[in-house]
């Protein structure tokens, strides 16, 4: 488990780890703490609550080629990152970043990206995509300052962003 002192609202302390089954319903309700917009550009979609579909997903990690890790502000998930490996392209995998609307901007996503990015090196991860809706500055900022150098392609309503790891200091 990482800790991240004074990084949260109010200088509170922020506990990053793995998810685990008993997490499904902390994750449900982070539904509570998530405006539209957010929901919609994490799942694409005008979703009003965090998918079952998407809790299932979780249920199923294997921790090698699906990983999720959640940000806790005491017993409360208030964030949570995950990949998925290509099975065509092993070192390879897609990420997505959720944080509930009160946590955004204080390094909560930052601190996930990060930890999952050093577990996924370990396990021979050498690049990450991530699409970001063009309507999500936010995310984009995001990539922006973790990865400064990278460059997307537009499909649709979204960039695709290829994010080399590790990331740069």
């Amino acid at each position: 488990m990482k800790q991240l002192e004074g990084r949260g609202a109010g200088g509170r302390r922020v506990l990053v780890r793995p998810y685990g089954i008993a997490d499904r319903d902390g994750v449900r309700r982070m539904s509570d703490r998530l405006s539209a917009t957010s929901l919609y550009t994490r799942f694409f979609s005008g979703t009003p609550y965090i998918p079952e579909h998407y809790l299932g997903l979780l249920d199923r990690l294997d921790h090698w080629d699906r990983e999720a890790l959640v940000a806790l502000d005491g017993d409360e998930i208030i964030g949570s990152a995950e990949y998925v490996r290509f099975a065509k392209r092993p070192w390879c995998a897609d990420i997505a970043v959720l944080v509930t609307d009160p946590w955004q901007r204080h390094g909560v996503g930052s601190a996930l990206v990060a930890r999952l990015a050093e577990l996924a090196e370990f396990r021979g991860i050498t690049e990450f995509g991530a699409d970001v809706t063009l309507t999500n500055p936010g995310g984009l900022l995001f990539v922006r300052h973790g990865w400064p150098a990278a460059r997307s392609t537009r499909d649709g309503g979204a960039a695709r962003f290829h994010l080399p790891l590790p990331m740069p200091a």
